[in-house]
């Protein structure tokens, strides 16, 4: 579905979708809780697959849920934070995660994760969710910003929470939201509509 100026507006996961995302990886396992902690940071700080693997352990204070991004795209660092609901699924990874690794999110042998099996992960639990169009990382991303403006009806906060240079390149949010109430409005009333 196109925007203003011929603009493709971007998908985004509803919320049962989303929950049905969480609920594929098996906490009991390492895999697992790493995959949970992975899937709701970047659900709810809006990261982009790149961001995500680069992470070091100093870049989140497990106290305050504060979180760096360090030289995100156009090399700007930004700061975010992170639910008390995310920051326990990052704490039961890293009680999990192996000795000797300054990265955030590692392999369960301590090595670098890579962004193709964040890709990889990342789509087949939503076929296995059973959402039936592709899932990718960015998808996440888009889910978040539409999401928090949403909440917030705040474009600069979205703009800064999505390191975006240009607000302009935001804006495409506000379409998102625009839809919802296009098809609010439409089906305003309907079911009570009187018969002619």
């Amino acid at each position: 579905m196109a925007g203003r100026k011929g603009r493709r507006l971007p998908k985004v996961l509803k919320d049962v979708e989303r929950q049905r995302l969480l609920n594929i990886p098996n906490p009991r396992y390492r895999t697992g809780k790493r995959n949970i902690a992975i899937l709701s940071v970047m659900l709810n700080a809006g990261l982009r697959c790149s961001e995500v693997v680069a992470l070091d352990d100093c870049d989140l204070d497990l106290d305050s849920g504060q979180l760096v991004v360090r030289e995100g795209k156009g090399l700007k660092d930004r700061v975010l934070w992170l639910s008390e609901e995310v920051m326990e699924t990052v704490k039961q990874w890293l009680q999990h995660r192996p000795d000797g690794s300054e990265k955030l999110f590692t392999t369960l042998k301590g090595k670098f994760l890579s962004r193709r099996y964040v890709h990889a992960m990342v789509a087949r639990y939503g076929k296995r969710a059973g959402i039936e169009r592709p899932i990718y990382p960015h998808l996440l991303r888009h889910s978040m910003a539409t999401d928090l403006y949403r909440e917030t009806k705040d474009l600069r906060l979205v703009q800064k929470a999505l390191g975006h240079s240009s607000i302009t390149t935001t804006t495409i949010y506000t379409h998102l939201v625009d839809e919802d109430l296009e098809n609010a409005m439409k089906n305003f009333r309907r079911n009570n509509a009187i018969a002619g």
